[in-house]
């Protein structure tokens, strides 16, 4: 099981924005850095404005970020951009109820399943945009 590269070039899109801020990041701009086809970062860029995150300006006038980084977590990113609503692991539909294995698996499993997606949210809630931009600085000097 893998979680999209969605998340990733959102982020990596948000760091673009944010460290050439005093350019015209146009999504061939952003495209170019993220090595994909502009049309994923339009898409990107439609679900992190909807969020409110990002404002972008018709033609090519480019993105910009609107909220402060401070108040943007990797979890807001990827909430903006993962099609995930509820469970990330996704329980194959019909466990066979005669088998003992397949009549109890949820019940040994669910709450394994749980912990796990609430760990890596929790993890996501810890880190904002401005740790990664400021990470991302020390490796640039």
């Amino acid at each position: 099981m893998q979680i999209s590269s969605r998340f990733t070039v959102a982020v990596h899109t948000l760091l673009v924005i944010h460290t050439f801020k005093d350019q015209k990041t146009t999504s061939d701009f952003i495209a170019a850095s993220v090595q994909v086809n502009p049309v994923i970062i339009r898409r990107t860029l439609l679900s992190l404005k909807a969020a409110g995150m990002v404002e972008v300006r018709a033609g090519s006038g480019g993105a910009s970020i609107v909220r402060d980084l401070s108040d943007i977590t990797l979890y807001d990113v990827y909430r903006a951009v993962e099609c995930v609503d509820g469970d990330l692991f996704h329980f194959h539909e019909n466990p066979n109820p005669a088998c003992p294995v397949g009549r109890n698996i949820h019940a040994v499993l669910d709450c394994h399943l749980a912990d796990a997606q609430r760990a890596m949210e929790n993890e996501l809630k810890k880190v904002t945009l401005l740790d990664i931009t400021r990470e991302l600085q020390t490796k640039l000097n």
